[in-house]
């Protein structure tokens, strides 16, 4: 196995439970997700599910959607479950990571903006190296307090920028598995 895991969080049914689950982009989603998932396994790369739960609701163990989303095709290396934004917080995977000697990780998954951007800059702190693939990254319009909804090419925008170069390395599927060195993020 290589230095490199793929991140594959929080691609589960709960958030189709969700009034706000959007349909936008989502068969592109998959079918980036999958190609990631299956490029990482040529690549010799671990490939690690990251499922959010929480004690009620939908994003309960009770409520049986904390589950993989149907359409994606993955055995993972290893499977986590996390309580918080971070897949790093109280889960085990940052352990589990250094165990297995990995020091660069590919983030992908749902929501782009909220534990897929958490759990990138939280594992940069740590200091791994992130490669952050917005493309294999789904998520829904959100409403801030001030009454504005973001779209989802705005959401993803504005998290590209805030991470980019700072953070992790903003690529794409093609940029994440390819073989040539990266600069660190600063």
């Amino acid at each position: 196995m290589s230095d490199t895991a793929l991140l594959v969080i929080d691609a589960q049914e709960s958030f189709r439970q969700r009034q706000n689950w959007c349909e936008t982009d989502y068969a592109t989603y998959l079918e980036n997700q999958q190609a990631l998932i299956d490029g990482a396994r040529a690549k010799g790369h671990a490939v690690v599910r990251v499922l959010h739960v929480e004690p009620e609701g939908i994003f309960s163990l009770a409520s049986g959607f904390v589950r993989p989303l149907a359409e994606l095709q993955l055995t993972p290396d290893a499977e986590f479950l996390k309580t918080r934004h971070s897949a790093l917080v109280g889960s085990g995977l940052d352990v589990w990571l250094t165990e297995h000697g990995i020091r660069r990780l590919i983030v992908s998954g749902i929501r782009t903006e909220q534990c897929c951007e958490t759990t990138t800059r939280h594992a940069s702190d740590l200091g791994w190296q992130v490669d952050y693939v917005t493309e294999a990254t789904h998520t829904m319009a959100l409403t801030d307090r001030t009454g504005r909804t973001w779209s989802v090419e705005e959401l993803k925008a504005r998290t590209a920028a805030v991470l980019d170069g700072r953070f992790a390395r903003v690529c794409t599927i093609a940029e994440a598995l390819a073989d040539a060195p990266r600069a660190a993020a600063a």
